[in-house]
């Protein structure tokens, strides 16, 4: 099968030493060779790619493929930001199209070192390097009023989230990976709580992703359509988005507009429970529907917290590219463990 890859120009440097960066979901892996950036800049980036996971047997492959591609077979170094949790030797995800072990990876591709962050915790690890100009506002003033932490939220082939605090001076910023996307969704009204009885006869838990995620919104269209007694005629994420965003088909017009109300409600959970004064919107659906969100209940739903409505009305949120930003993340969750040695 021909591999199908997406590829940035790249300006290559003879006396850099580079490293590998990866940001893999369960769509598409994104690669870059890196290098480490002067002092409080971001790692610069080389040569980037994009690949569909599914054209390959497994992760592995890709990184050789990328190497090979890009003429870095000497790279020895990389950092690989992906959804799940470590379980000793192996990565726990029900998003991935392939099992992930590390012991396998280090073997297959001869590296130095090798390291896997949480996909949302390198996002984080991005905020102090997004530009406000690539980003777009759904919610709250175009800048934060106040210092403090920001949460990134993402909902893609999962859903995905985390928070950066930044220094208080005396200990660096931090970041704390969340799993909220397996947290128990909330609905908000009555037609939600009829879509989240028709869940719970298939799952016994039903989680954010459930809904807040490509695979949740194909959820969302065929519960309506049960409710409705109406002929589930879409089967992929993209087909639902696609009919919701022309009018066509009015299930998935309902299920995308919940979609959008049920995210607003979630991220104003969040920034409530961690006390975060800037959230981004990252990862593939927001991107994909940005028009739809920016007339949609997202914003409505988010503010719906009764006497702390003024409280979220501080508080920015905004759209931002996944693209990049999560590779840089990656690099310099890496470059402040390993140093650029």
């Amino acid at each position: 099968m021909a591999h199908r890859a997406t590829v940035i120009a790249a300006t290559r440097s003879p006396e850099a030493r580079p490293f590998v960066a990866a940001d893999v979901g369960g769509t598409h892996a994104r690669i870059a060779l890196m290098r480490a950036g002067e002092a409080g800049q971001a790692a610069a980036m080389l040569d980037f790619r994009q690949y569909a996971c599914a054209d390959f047997p497994d992760l592995s492959d890709i990184v050789v493929h990328f190497l090979r591609e890009c003429g870095a077979d000497g790279a020895d170094r990389a950092v690989i930001a992906i959804a799940g949790i470590l379980r000793g030797d192996e990565l726990v995800n029900t998003n991935l199209p392939w099992p992930v072990s590390l012991s396998r990876m280090r073997g297959a591709l001869s590296l130095r070192d090798l390291r896997l962050v949480n996909d949302f915790e390198a996002m984080a690890y991005a905020t102090p390097y997004i530009d406000p100009a690539e980003s777009v506002l759904l919610a709250g003033p175009q800048s934060p009023r106040e210092a403090g932490a920001t949460l990134v939220i993402g909902p893609g082939t999962g859903l995905g989230a985390a928070l950066w605090t930044p220094s208080d001076g005396t200990a660096p910023p931090q970041v704390l990976a969340t799993e909220a996307g397996h947290a128990a969704l909330a609905p908000g009204n009555v037609r939600e709580l009829a879509l989240l009885g028709r869940f719970l006869q298939r799952w016994p838990h039903v989680d954010n992703e459930r809904a807040l995620s490509g695979p949740g919104l194909l959820n969302l269209y065929r519960g309506l359509c049960e409710l409705d007694g109406a002929r589930a005629a879409l089967d992929s994420p993209a087909a639902v988005a696609q009919a919701a965003q022309q009018g066509g088909d009015a299930q998935a017009l309902e299920a995308l507009h919940i979609f959008c109300a049920m995210l607003g409600s979630l991220v104003g959970d969040l920034v409530l429970t961690f006390g975060a004064r800037a959230v981004y919107l990252a990862g593939g659906m927001p991107a994909h529907i940005k028009p739809f969100l920016l007339h949609s209940r997202f914003a409505e739903r988010y503010l719906n917290k009764g006497v702390l409505r003024s409280v979220l009305e501080q508080v920015s949120v905004s759209v931002i590219d996944h693209g990049r930003y999560g590779l840089l993340g990656a690099a310099a969750w890496y470059l402040d463990r390993a140093g650029s040695r």
